[in-house]
């Protein structure tokens, strides 16, 4: 998903996603690629195998709570 997408999906600062985002390739939850496209870079984010895992999880985790 392009970051910008995601930026106005959270309604976070461009600042603010990208900190985020450092965590969560940190832990391996979230892989960025950047590409040159008509001289602009353009960074992609997607879910890792281990990012997918972690996030069903969670929202298998908040369905047993609110059950």
């Amino acid at each position: 998903m392009d970051f910008a997408a995601v930026r106005d999906a959270v309604g976070v600062s461009d600042s603010v996603l990208s900190k985020h985002v450092k965590q969560l390739e940190d832990a391996g939850y979230v892989r960025v690629r950047k590409a040159t496209i008509t001289s602009r870079v353009r960074t992609s984010l997607s879910l890792t195998a281990v990012g997918q895992k972690a996030f069903a999880a969670h929202v298998a985790e908040l369905r047993r709570i609110t059950g």
